[in-house]
């Protein structure tokens, strides 16, 4: 009877051992599955913040670089660099077209011919020297100009003979040299010339309006030819 006793007293603790060991394992393996979990869930909330610090750096330097971006300033009054994204941009013209006709109209002065390759540089030629002081940056400047496409030996452009301005009354252009009021052939090629002085630019349209042109009067990559009569420095 005592041996009987003992044998199913070894068995009900053999069992409750069995089943304390089976419920350690399954907390074990619970722990486990939250760890991981835990690892997991962490990694995408750092992923995600990492996310929106890129979206928010890499979006304001972009909106810093948009808000900077200026256009080019206008060699004439009235001309605005414009162009059309769909359209083929055509290359710079391998050579200028004979200018015709020459003076382009009544009023206005003859303007020698370019000839041989396009210049891919600025080019300045006195035709006449002026008197008094040169023109440097920062000078105001008042001139009369006429100006005409390389590719088509046009003039597109011309205040000798453009209506007066209503605020001088007179057909005169002015402007401050070396301040970006006009492209840069004409800040750099008017730099120099005195009072009564006629200088011929022939300006590449690195210096000019570039691929984008100016409206339909000046394609892109065109090459422009000025004959600028200065009246006052």
């Amino acid at each position: 009877m005592a041996t009987s006793r003992r044998r199913e007293r070894e068995l009900a603790r053999r069992r409750h051992e069995r089943r304390r060991q089976a419920e350690l394992e399954r907390r074990a393996r619970a722990k486990r599955r939250n760890t991981v979990l835990g690892a997991v869930i962490g990694t995408i909330a750092v992923i995600a913040v990492l996310v929106v610090l890129g979206i928010v750096i890499f979006g304001g330097s972009s909106g810093k670089s948009n808000a900077s971006t200026s256009t080019s300033p206008s060699a004439t009054p009235s001309a605005t660099p414009s162009a059309t994204p769909s359209s083929p941009v055509p290359a710079a013209p391998a050579s200028c077209v004979k200018i015709s006709p020459n003076p382009p109209a009544k009023g206005e002065p003859v303007i020698p011919d370019v000839k041989g390759k396009a210049p891919t540089h600025l080019v300045v030629k006195n035709l006449k020297v002026g008197t008094g002081p040169a023109a440097k940056s920062g000078d105001k400047m008042v001139v009369k100009y006429v100006g005409v496409a390389c590719s088509t030996g046009k003039a597109f452009d011309a205040s000798y003979t453009d209506p007066a301005n209503p605020t001088t009354k007179t057909k005169e252009f002015p402007f401050t040299l070396g301040q970006g009021q006009v492209i840069k052939g004409w800040d750099e090629g008017m730099t120099g010339i005195k009072a009564g002085g006629v200088r011929e630019l022939v300006i590449p349209a690195s210096l000019a309006y570039g691929t984008s042109g100016s409206g339909s009067t000046i394609k892109p990559n065109e090459t422009l030819i000025f004959v600028v009569t200065a009246v006052k420095v």
